[in-house]
């Protein structure tokens, strides 16, 4: 059977054209974390990732069924791999809204940078890939700095620091499984059946913790908002881009997203890293940038 002609579009050109969908990815990939401390004023941290899933998981779901992407099928036929990120994507997400109670937006992004370092270690010890010891010597680095923000005077274990760099390795190890198992898969198909996976378990935490709370008028307006922007329009660049260039050049290019955040979380909370926590994330920026550098032949 012929494959049907595609008919240039300015959306398809956009999407095919991987500068410009990096670029685009840097604008918006750093407020995630301004967004849930937005969203902390309003709502309980469970009980906004679920909101903002769901929303986001409504507007795929209407744009698939537009599209005649909606299968059931997809899902029954990868149940289990589906159903192992939802549960992963749903734990980090989670975890990142709650960090915001306890440490700042822009802190939070640096010390998100971790969850590269976890997806090198990930392709050291699942896909068996080789480091350089200049990339050994990044990596320490960048765990040096994630020390020097972690642990301070008087509060030796900072616990917005732990649970960014927790929710960093849960989402280096989804995206270690997304680039092993879904690179193939059609992508509203496999985007839709993430997101309603994720929603899934996301909807009975919060049921389980007695937090189904009803939002007020101004907090659906800033829900819609953060689910069209940090869902469908972050994660569907991120994905996309995933799928053009490697993780290693991928994770070079987050770096940048923190710098975003700093600017966005400074305009709109007037909050700054300190000069303890700047340190320690040049450390981090520094170290990953040096480990996804040249890789080895």
């Amino acid at each position: 059977m012929d494959k049907p002609s595609i008919v240039s579009t300015p959306s398809t050109r956009f999407a095919e054209n991987t500068p410009l969908l990096v670029i685009a990815l840097l604008a918006v990939d750093g407020l995630h974390f301004v967004f849930a401390r937005a969203l902390h004023d309003y709502l309980p941290p469970v009980t906004s990732v679920l909101y903002v899933l769901g929303i986001g998981t409504l507007q795929v779901a209407l744009f698939a069924i537009a599209r005649r992407r909606f299968r059931w099928r997809t899902f029954r036929r990868h149940a289990w791999f589906f159903l192992a990120i939802g549960a992963i994507v749903a734990a980090s997400t989670s975890i990142n809204y709650t960090a915001v109670g306890y440490v700042d937006p822009g802190t939070a992004s640096l010390l998100a940078q971790t969850s590269i370092l976890f997806g090198v270690g990930f392709g050291v010890l699942w896909l068996r890939d080789r480091l350089t010891r200049p990339q050994w010597l990044g990596a320490v680095v960048a765990v040096g700095g994630v020390v020097i923000i972690t642990f301070q005077s008087g509060d030796y274990l900072r616990l917005g620091s732990l649970l960014v760099v927790g929710s960093g390795f849960l989402y280096a190890l989804h995206a270690a499984i997304v680039k092993r198992g879904g690179a193939e898969m059609e992508f509203v198909e496999f985007f839709l059946w993430r997101l309603m996976s994720t929603t899934g378990f996301l909807f009975l935490s919060a049921t389980a913790q007695g937090m189904l709370i009803w939002p007020g008028g101004k907090a659906w307006l800033l829900l819609v908002l953060v689910a069209t922007v940090d869902i469908i329009v972050s994660r569907s660049l991120y994905y996309l881009v995933l799928r053009r260039v490697s993780v290693s050049l991928l994770s070079l290019i987050s770096t940048v997203s923190p710098v975003v955040a700093i600017l966005w979380s400074f305009m709109l909370f007037h909050l700054w890293p300190g000069p303890r926590e700047l340190l320690g994330g040049l450390a981090v920026l520094v170290g990953i940038a040096i480990v996804t550098g040249r890789r080895p032949s």
